[in-house]
């Protein structure tokens, strides 16, 4: 290929120019501290503020529910470890395909791990038996980061507040792919990435609920209304705000796009490769993202040889892309080992077409074959 081919958005996505061309000002004319009073200071707090609102509209929230963190992590983090009940540490349950952030952290708080079917969904018995077992924070994905499959989260947040329990939702997947809607969805605190979104690294959000209680995991400033301390990163907040606005104008035309580009590289993928497994295929799932696995094979040898040849793909989660185990997520949904650790991830963004893809799907074709062999001794 002339050029590489980028097929990891769920990774990250690359800065849009506009977001980029709104940033600009906030990194070298308009430097100001946006705590400070003086005209410099009074500036950049305005474009906080406005991308506050920005961010409050991507997810139907109050501008005032917005704390910005430095990501995701962040922001699932204070999520689950900031949250207090009758100024308490509530107790906790997860579900078993979560990202990283929230499955470490929650493990080391002895969180109850829910099970999940075999398209990723929790399984409604068994978030019953923990809030039977005295659970009052629950936390769910919107979207998977692996497989794209959509959580029903509303269902799962509302048998939660029955039990009288509170909801986090890691929707860091779900924006700008599915339009967000937190009241609707009924969750109590909701954790944004802005680099998923094209926008920059390093800044995120959680939108709580009014009426949560909130311990900060950061102190010493008082910033963010006493939540979350630390200057404000004015440049990135500014992209952010431009980024979540874009991602609420463009999704649409967004979506059609990569859908298609999804079946195609659905379709000529079974097509050409044999026993090609595409995982939670009729599951409800987000439109750039397909988790497909050829048995026998190693994933990441897989991953390596598309590298070489120019396609930048994954095999799960970039947080755990150093890690020779199989897909925790594959596992929790009871795919057999030696299928999940031949699993790669293709996740479409705005700039691939239906040549990449076609170029792509050979690609993998030729490597599989030629890793199938090796593999078989020939």
């Amino acid at each position: 290929m002339a050029s590489r081919a980028y097929f990891d958005h769920n990774a990250t996505t690359p800065v849009d120019e506009r977001v980029f061309e709104a940033m600009l000002p906030y990194l070298r004319e308009h430097y100001g501290n946006a705590s400070s009073g003086h005209r410099e200071g009074r500036l950049a707090h305005q474009a906080v503020e406005q991308a506050r609102e920005q961010v409050a509209a991507l997810v139907k929230a109050h501008p005032s529910q917005v704390i910005f963190t430095s990501g995701g992590t962040e922001a699932n983090n204070l999520a689950l470890k900031g949250v207090r009940v009758a100024g308490k540490s509530p107790s906790l349950a997860v579900s078993a395909v979560e990202h990283a952030s929230v499955l470490v952290p929650a493990r080391k708080m002895g969180a109850r791990i829910l099970d999940v079917g075999a398209e990723g969904n929790v399984e409604r018995d068994s978030l019953d038996e923990a809030l039977q077992a005295g659970c009052r924070l629950v936390s769910a994905m919107l979207v998977n980061n692996e497989t794209g499959t959509i959580e029903r989260i509303a269902e799962l947040a509302q048998q939660a507040r029955a039990s009288g329990a509170l909801f986090h939702t890691d929707a860091v997947q779900a924006a700008g792919k599915i339009d967000l809607d937190m009241p609707a969805l009924g969750v109590d605190l909701l954790s944004l990435s802005a680099h998923k979104i094209y926008g920059p690294k390093g800044v995120g959000a959680l939108v709580t609920d009014k009426a949560v209680t909130l311990v900060p995991q950061l102190e010493g400033g008082g910033h963010e209304k006493g939540r979350r301390s630390g200057s404000l990163n004015v440049a990135a907040i500014v992209g952010f705000g431009q980024a979540a606005e874009l991602a609420v104008t463009e999704m649409a035309s967004r979506n059609a796009q990569q859908q298609t580009l999804r079946e195609q590289f659905e379709h000529e993928l079974s097509a050409s490769v044999e026993g090609v497994v595409i995982h939670a295929r009729t599951a409800e799932r987000v439109a750039n993202t397909s988790f497909a696995s050829v048995p026998g094979l190693d994933g990441e040898a897989l991953l390596m040889a598309l590298d070489d040849s120019g396609f930048a793909v994954s095999s799960g989660s970039a947080c755990d892309s150093k890690s020779t185990e199989p897909s925790h997520v594959l596992m929790a949904m009871g795919v057999e080992e030696s299928v999940a650790r031949g699993a790669i991830r293709i996740s479409l963004g705005c700039d691939n077409t239906r040549e990449q893809v076609g170029q792509l799907v050979q690609a993998i074709k030729t490597h599989s074959e030629r890793l199938g062999s090796l593999a078989s001794g020939w």
